[in-house]
């Protein structure tokens, strides 16, 4: 599996904070069977039009010195558009998912329908392809705004662990993969035990093998290589199953 979107970078935003940490999480992911992964540290769209802060290279430095052999390292960020992109697209390739032309984007929480339309927009005009993580999480989010959001251009990563949630969170997640609307999953991992693992064991769980490949190697590595995404079939999440994982999470039997 290839998780393109974590926060393992060590001590430079709310993610792992040591390099053992990062280490620890990297060999668990190894376990998993992951074998890559995107570090992706937080950046706002206003500090792109400097040079990228030293401390993201000396803690990458450390981390490759320190890191098992799998998974391997890509770099990346996820970037916060609180204001629209300030240089052209050949120069944010720094900050793109491993020098593609794939950009790991986001918004705040409560962010317009609209805001999002005109950002991704944006981007696109940039000459980018914007990979909008966790969708879930934005209350404008829903089947029919993803559906605008992709016909611009614009890719989906549903966060893996999120499918399991019973909340509003977690319904959104499911309805987009449902609806075959989500192009990857990704763990988020802020050096804790979240695993894209997850995930795909879910789908899977709900006869969805062929979306669960798709959505964990085929597509992400096709973000690695630039290109073309493969189409993700719906798949049914029957109800019996959320049954049982409300259950679990309520501590029922």
């Amino acid at each position: 599996m290839i998780d393109l979107h974590s926060h393992l970078l060590p001590a430079v935003d709310d993610g792992s904070r040591t390099v053992a940490q990062s280490v620890k999480v990297m060999k668990e992911m190894a376990g998993h069977g992951v074998t890559d992964v995107c570090l992706t540290p937080h950046l706002r769209a206003g500090q792109l039009a400097g040079a990228p802060p030293r401390s993201h290279d000396d803690a990458f430095e450390a981390l490759q010195a320190a890191a098992p052999p799998l998974p391997r390292l890509h770099r990346g960020a996820e970037v916060m558009l609180d204001r629209p992109l300030p240089v052209g697209g050949e120069s944010l390739r720094r900050c793109t998912i491993g020098g593609s032309r794939s950009i790991l984007v986001e918004f705040p929480r409560m962010v317009a329908y609209d805001t999002v339309t005109i950002a991704l927009g944006r981007v696109v005009d940039a000459g980018l392809q914007p990979l909008l993580a966790h969708p879930e999480r934005y209350t404008c989010c829903s089947p029919d705004a993803v559906a605008r959001w992709r016909e611009l251009g614009a890719r989906m990563q549903v966060d893996a662990t999120t499918l399991l949630f019973t909340q509003s969170r977690g319904q959104r997640a499911r309805a987009l993969v449902a609806a075959g609307l989500a192009d990857i999953l990704a763990a988020d991992n802020h050096g804790d035990d979240r695993s894209i693992a997850t995930g795909r064991k879910f789908l899977e769980a709900q006869d969805g093998a062929e979306q669960a490949e798709l959505l964990t190697v085929l597509n992400p590595r096709a973000i690695l290589n630039d290109q073309p995404l493969i189409s993700v079939p719906p798949v049914e999440i029957r109800r019996s199953w959320m049954q049982k994982i409300r259950q679990l999470l309520e501590g029922g039997q």
